[in-house]
């Protein structure tokens, strides 16, 4: 599984911003359950030198679609329709643990719930993200 994620965030990498922003590194995967190392680096902090909210927000969105992804075979790739974000800490630069569980995977929606622990392993972060599903050519 963990040579199917590399491929996957090779993708995210080449395609997308944020596969490169957050530096994932695959941890755990089965079917409904993703878990991953991230990293903040100095462009995600705020002026307080704490993690900007929408930068957890953005760790988040990746993680669970990853995840998406990952459980349908990569025959759906997953749209927004929302984005649920509490933050019950701050972040500060460094790694973290993020966790993405599946929710419910339905023919066209799914929803996905996100966290990211902090380096003590104490919730910092929770997404509950609402997704359109996109089938691929696949």
């Amino acid at each position: 599984m963990e040579k199917e994620f590399e491929k996957l965030l090779e993708f995210w990498k080449n395609n997308e911003g944020t596969g490169k922003l957050f530096n994932f590194k695959f941890l755990e995967y089965k079917k409904g359950y993703l878990k991953l190392e991230a990293e903040f680096g100095p462009s995600t902090l705020n002026p307080n030198k704490n993690v900007q909210g929408g930068q957890m927000t953005s760790m988040l969105d990746d993680a669970t679609s990853i995840l998406v992804v990952l459980d349908t075979g990569g025959k759906s790739y997953p749209n927004s329709t929302n984005l649920n974000s509490l933050h019950h800490r701050p972040l500060f630069q460094g790694k973290v643990t993020v966790v993405a569980e599946t929710i419910k995977i339905g023919k066209k929606m799914a929803t996905v719930k996100g966290e990211i622990y902090n380096s003590e392993n104490k919730l910092a972060t929770t997404l509950m993200h609402t997704v359109f599903l996109f089938k691929t050519q696949q």
